[in-house]
């Protein structure tokens, strides 16, 4: 049975909590967490890239020079894409990069993902994660008490508004709710802190 460190807001232990088998115990299956992975990122592409196109570029459409006689190459078009100034042979127009996984996929992976961090050791559970006001130092602290360094994940059970704007111009941290889980995000992140309650509402949802 995988097991997490608690731990309470002064950054102390105060026991070991035992992890869902059926979420963080799974071998992670690679394939899929590299499917998630690439469709998160093409979901992410604007797709606003554009060039114009031989028919597009503004030139004059009168032939160059005549046909035969010249000893240069034939030319009929100044737009050609062998021209400088010309336009572009097969020329990126916007279009929608994003596509849909199935939702077995999309779960298998984020099981795949947290299976991945619970096996390195790379959550915390903290016993009542909470912010009274929104002091970016104050929670800075709070994650050096961890030694919570680079990037990280935190996660609540609902959103916290003193949490998010406290953590939010700490470089690298991410917020997110226990519900709305990316297998990208946890991937990219180095330590995931969990609250406990987030924790118990991630287990009912995905179990």
């Amino acid at each position: 049975m995988p097991k997490a460190t608690v731990y309470n807001m002064s950054g102390e232990k105060v026991g070991e909590i035992e992890l869902s088998r059926a979420i963080f115990g799974i071998e992670p299956n690679k394939y899929v967490l590299h499917e998630s992975v690439k469709n998160h990122l093409a979901n992410c592409r604007q797709g606003t890239q554009s060039a114009l196109t031989k028919g597009e570029v503004s030139v004059t459409t009168k032939k160059p020079w005549r046909q035969k006689g010249t000893g240069r190459a034939r030319a009929g078009h100044a737009g050609s894409p062998v021209w400088r100034h010309g336009g572009v042979a097969f020329a990126p127009k916007p279009r929608d990069y994003s596509y849909t996984l199935n939702k077995k996929v999309r779960r298998l992976a984020l099981k795949s993902a947290l299976s991945a961090k619970a096996a390195e050791g790379e959550i915390l559970v903290i016993d009542g994660l909470q912010m009274d006001e929104i002091k970016t130092k104050t929670f800075k602290s709070f994650l050096d008490k961890l030694e919570v360094t680079g990037k990280a994940l935190v996660i609540t059970e609902e959103v916290s508004e003193n949490i998010v704007k406290s953590a939010r111009n700490i470089p690298g941290v991410k917020t997110t709710i226990a519900t709305i889980l990316s297998p990208y995000e946890i991937l990219n992140a180095g330590k995931l802190v969990v609250d406990k309650s987030a924790l118990q509402k991630l287990e009912e949802v995905y179990a």
